[in-house]
Order: structure tokens, then C-alpha cells, then sequence
């Protein structure tokens, strides 16, 4: 990863409409491509746009590229690219004029607005489409275009707020390849906002987690992806009342590392020298019966999971999220 942080967040805080939405982040990020996640309402559509100028910190602040955030600086602004979460295109404009439009707000003379816009459009796949009216695209070529305009000024860093919203398999994956393209350029730094894991997992090599408005984890993804660690997802059955927590309090007093997983299931750390006979020998002990176990190798979902749980309570809200696509 390179040396600078990309992103700097100094006690970052955030109130809208008398709410504290952001509270307190601090840390820096340094990859390639930064995966935003957390559950609804975590607070990672506020995050971004904040870090883009739109919302005003309450207190704290954040630094960008090594700039500060805020204000209307445009030479700071037109390093910056956005594709926002919701559709953002003017009626009555054709894809190539639309594009030609952002470059020209971005800071590029009219006829190099114009040549940046047809390059973008082909490069997002729809430089057969581009004389057509954009209330004429299909959600996977709105979606497409959004990347387009995001990109035509050739800026630095770009925000991704859930690219792949609303894309049927085939789209998602050509929306996916366009992403990593970007990344492996090497020109271009990204910020990746999605609720589904594997998108994440498949372009990003560092994660920032959000839960209720505060950093629950900031993690290297590489590093994570050379240090996963075995474990065993079980399914448990049978058992008087109360034999489940027991045999859970058993496991942890042996040092096992236990948590919990959708679905009812179960997540046991697997020891270098351990053996799955051992859990069912114990699970014998208190009438329980083991219907599934499996074998497991840490993912993104895990990692999230964990850095869910561990994150302190904070105001209650919505909680969903998917490791599914």
C-alpha cells in the first residue's frame, strides 16, 4: 500500500437535522481500493459525503488526498470523482452530452470535455448508446453511465456508492471488471460503498467497517487473506433448556473462540491440534446433537461479523447487509 494515507480522519463528527450521524472517526487509509461497509444506516452514504464537501463536520475533520475537506476549492474537487447511490441525470440530454456536461463542471475546456466524454463511454460499454437520450437506459446503463461521468475528468480518487445497485448477475459482473480495471491501473484510487461482501471482497484490499455511526474496524484485506484462520461452522439440535449456552460456556472456558453466525448457526475457532471429535464428545455430554459441521477458512463475512459484534452499543437502528449477490 502506498506511504500517504489516502484518507485521513481526524475525530470526524456529524450532525444533520440535530442528530449526530458520525461520531468521532478517527484513522487513515492507505489502499488501492477502500471498502465502505456496514449495515443500513451505519452511516457510510453521510461518510462520503462528507469527505466529498457536501456535509459540513460538526466537529473534528478529515483530509482527503492530503487536503482538507470542505469548502469549494475546485483544484482540490476536480481530483475527486463521485457515483452517487441514486439515479442523477438530466432528461433530455443524450449520454455523450450528459458526460460532456460533468467534464466541463469538473474543470475541462469544452472540446477536450467532449473527446474525455466519448473515451469514458466506451470505456463504461456504451459507446453504442451514447446519442440516446439517457431516460432511455436500461438501470444497468444508468448505472454504467454513472461510472462514465464519474470518471471522464481523470481524478485521483473516486467514490463508489453501491455501483452495482439494481444490476442482474451479467451487468454486476462487467460493472465489477470495469472497477477492478480502474484499480489495477494504478491511476486511479477508489472508495467502495456496497452492502453486498462479495463485490467488496472480490476489488477492495482494505475495508473500513461503520456500525451506528462509528469505526467498528479498519482492516488490510491482503494481509487478512494471508493470515485467515481455520474454524468450524456448526449446527446444533436437541438438548434440555439451557444446554446449548452451557456447552458454549464449556468451550470458552477451554479458550475456544465461539460467535455467533446467521441462521442459528455456530462459529468455533479450529485449533492447530484440535479434532472435531472433541466438540462432538463434548456436545454428547449435554444431550445436544451436531447436525451440521464444516470446515471453514475466515472471509470477508466473518470479519465483518466479528467487527460487528465487537463494535460498542450505540443508538439503535436498521441492520442488514449481505454477503450474497
Amino acid at each position: 500500500m502506498p506511504s500517504d494515507p489516502i484518507i485521513q480522519l481526524n475525530g470526524l463528527s456529524v450532525r444533520l437535522g440535530g442528530r449526530e450521524i458520525l461520531h468521532s472517526l478517527s484513522g487513515e487509509l492507505h489502499g488501492a481500493a477502500i471498502g465502505l461497509l456496514g449495515p443500513n444506516g451505519a452511516g457510510k452514504s453521510t461518510l462520503i459525503h462528507t469527505l466529498l464537501g457536501f456535509f459540513s463536520p460538526s466537529s473534528g475533520g478529515a483530509r482527503v488526498l492530503g487536503a482538507p475537506i470542505g469548502g469549494r476549492d475546485k483544484t482540490r474537487l476536480a481530483h475527486l470523482g463521485y457515483m452517487p447511490e441514486y439515479d442523477a441525470y438530466v432528461p433530455g440530454l443524450s449520454g455523450v452530452e450528459f458526460v460532456r456536461l460533468m467534464a466541463e463542471l469538473s474543470g475541462l475546456p469544452a472540446e477536450a470535455a467532449l473527446e474525455r466524454a466519448h473515451e469514458a463511454l466506451f470505456h463504461a460499454g456504451l459507446g453504442e448508446a451514447r446519442y440516446r437520450r439517457v431516460e432511455t437506459y436500461s438501470t444497468g446503463m444508468k448505472q454504467a453511465l454513472k461510472l462514465a461521468q464519474a470518471i471522464v475528468h481523470g481524478p485521483r480518487l473516486v467514490f463508489l456508492d453501491e455501483p452495482t445497485n439494481g444490476l442482474d448477475p451479467a451487468a454486476r459482473r462487467r460493472m465489477l471488471h470495469l472497477i477492478r480495471a480502474m484499480r489495477d491501473g494504478g491511476q486511479t484510487r477508489l472508495v467502495l460503498s456496497s452492502h453486498l461482501l462479495h463485490d467488496v471482497e472480490e476489488v477492495c484490499d482494505e475495508i473500513l467497517i461503520l456500525h451506528r455511526g462509528r469505526i467498528a474496524a479498519i482492516r488490510d484485506l491482503e494481509a487478512e487473506r494471508q493470515s485467515r484462520r481455520g474454524y468450524w461452522q456448526v449446527q446444533l439440535a436437541g438438548g434440555a433448556p439451557g444446554a446449548r449456552e452451557a456447552w458454549l460456556d464449556e468451550l470458552r472456558r477451554q479458550g475456544r473462540e465461539v460467535g455467533d453466525l446467521p441462521g442459528g448457526r455456530l462459529r468455533i475457532a479450529m485449533p492447530a491440534d484440535g479434532s472435531a471429535l472433541e466438540l462432538y464428545a463434548l456436545a454428547q455430554r449435554y444431550s445436544l446433537q451436531i447436525r451440521r459441521l464444516e470446515p471453514k477458512r475466515d472471509d470477508l463475512e466473518a470479519i465483518f461479523l466479528r467487527a460487528i459484534e465487537a463494535a460498542p452499543a450505540g443508538a439503535p437502528g436498521s441492520e442488514a447487509i449481505s454477503a450474497h449477490s
